[in-house]
């Protein structure tokens, strides 16, 4: 504020001459980081636009979001399949990226599967964004609510807010709720804040982001935008869910990490463009490896889940945020899994069953992938498993970030062939294919093993 005029115009000049060319719109972007930083400060001061715009690239950093590690991909169809050739498949890929101090966040691919089972990944586009997020999200009262329950955030305090609300309430109406009963409380007792804190923090996990169309997939990052985020958004398993009436939508599980705690949570979008963040409830939604599986089965929603970090479970809901119950589905049997399984993305639909791609640990911590098939009608059966492993590390795949791993986080099939992406040793992506039928035909039942 205490430079002259002529040294801001200078300073602007020279920082946007240096930078425009790495950033979309570089002087847009100084100009929102100014509304967010600045006007709070600096309210009811005349300030020019060029003032404005400097002070907000002195609150800007650039940041390498794949400068660590690019790993741990699922892959879906795309949205859109116009152009496509005959036998041809345009998917998105979605990729954990890990820049400095092990942040991680989603980023994106696109490409084609090829009608003879080539697979070509696009060069992504120079520039990243952040979506805006959605600035009133709209929230239903019921299930906030049995939300607040389920934290065990219910006291005369938090009633009182959410009798305020209708049915349906926004993000600034739950926040002028939250202000005048604190103004008609006498004082709230230490548990009573913490509440109150609680209630805030649970609509703020709750939220949505948007893209701007023009943004093409490769250019967008969801980046941690939350408390339970702050250390990494890690894991994401989309999968394109059919609902009840034919439409599709895609939801994707994915690890929030704090830097201290993990949990997990869900985000849905049905165009890559808007995306809805959903914390999940009940004590089952604990650990990692949450998996969704792409359609209701009898009526309710099915999860693959691993709580004990040894064996995987299998979970149903009525409800997609609440996950109260589980059955243990697969322990360990083989030496290279003898440490851990887990799933290695969402279940897929085959005539012979949901199969299901998994990953065990077993000596020196070496991460290898497997799979095995559960019945349609009722997926806790297990009908058929791999006694080896279908991916181990080689000698070109065991350096890395974290040596010794392969790891996915979702698989597709296409014309009979098995397409799977996968993470070498946490640092960068592979691709594997391999015939459906093959993979079938090695499965033995339960009685072998």
């Amino acid at each position: 504020m205490a430079l002259r005029e002529a040294q801001v115009d200078s300073l602007l000049n020279e920082v946007s001459a240096e930078f425009s060319k790495r950033h979309g719109r570089i002087r847009e972007t100084f100009l929102k980081r100014f509304e967010r930083v600045g006007l709070p400060l600096l309210a009811g001061k005349e300030i020019s636009r060029q003032r404005k715009l400097l002070i907000g690239a002195y609150f800007l950093a650039e940041y390498s979001l794949e400068s660590a590690a690019l790993f741990n991909p699922s892959i879906v169809p795309h949205p859109d399949q116009s152009g496509m050739q005959a036998g041809e498949l345009h998917f998105i890929l979605s990729l954990r990226a890990t820049g400095e101090g092990h942040i991680s966040s989603i980023t994106f691919r696109t490409g084609i599967v090829h009608g003879d089972g080539s697979i070509e990944v696009f060069t992504p586009r120079g520039f990243l964004t952040e979506p805006r997020q959605v600035p009133n999200p709209s929230y239903l009262k019921a299930l906030f609510g049995r939300k607040l329950g389920e934290l065990g955030l219910i006291c005369e305090y938090t009633e009182a807010v959410m009798n305020r609300l209708g049915h349906s309430f926004a993000l600034e109406e739950l926040r002028a709720a939250i202000k005048a009963e604190q103004s008609r409380f006498d004082g709230l007792s230490h548990e009573e804040q913490n509440k109150a804190n609680g209630i805030w923090m649970l609509a703020r996990s709750n939220y949505e982001v948007q893209f701007q169309p023009e943004q093409h997939l490769s250019e967008r990052v969801l980046f941690p935008a939350t408390p339970s985020q702050r250390n990494g958004i890690e894991d994401a398993r989309f999968v394109c869910f059919r609902k009840q009436d034919g439409a599709q939508i895609y939801f994707a599980t994915f690890t929030a990490f704090d830097g201290t705690t993990i949990v997990p949570e869900l985000m849905e979008t049905s165009d890559f463009l808007r995306f809805r963040f959903i914390s999940l409830n009940g004590p089952a939604a604990q650990n990692k490896g949450m998996a969704l599986f792409p359609r209701k089965i009898g009526g309710r929603f099915a999860m693959l889940s691993r709580q004990d970090n040894e064996n995987i479970y299998l979970m149903f809901s009525e409800n997609v945020h609440f996950w109260n119950e589980r059955a243990l589905l697969l322990k360990p049997a083989f030496p290279w899994e003898l440490i851990q399984v887990g799933n290695c993305g969402s279940p897929i639909e085959t005539e012979a069953g949901w199969l299901v791609l998994s990953h065990g640990v077993g000596p020196m911590r070496q991460y290898c992938m497997g799979a095995f098939v559960l019945a349609l009608d009722d997926p806790s059966k297990v009908i058929g498993r791999l006694r080896e492993p279908m991916l181990k590390p080689n000698e070109n795949e065991r350096e890395g970030y974290v040596p010794n791993v392969v790891y996915s986080c979702g698989a597709l099939v296409h014309n009979g062939l098995l397409v799977i992406p996968y993470g070498l040793a946490d640092h960068a992506t592979g691709f594997v294919t391999v015939v459906l039928k093959e993979v079938l035909a090695a499965m033995e039942a339960p009685a072998a093993w």
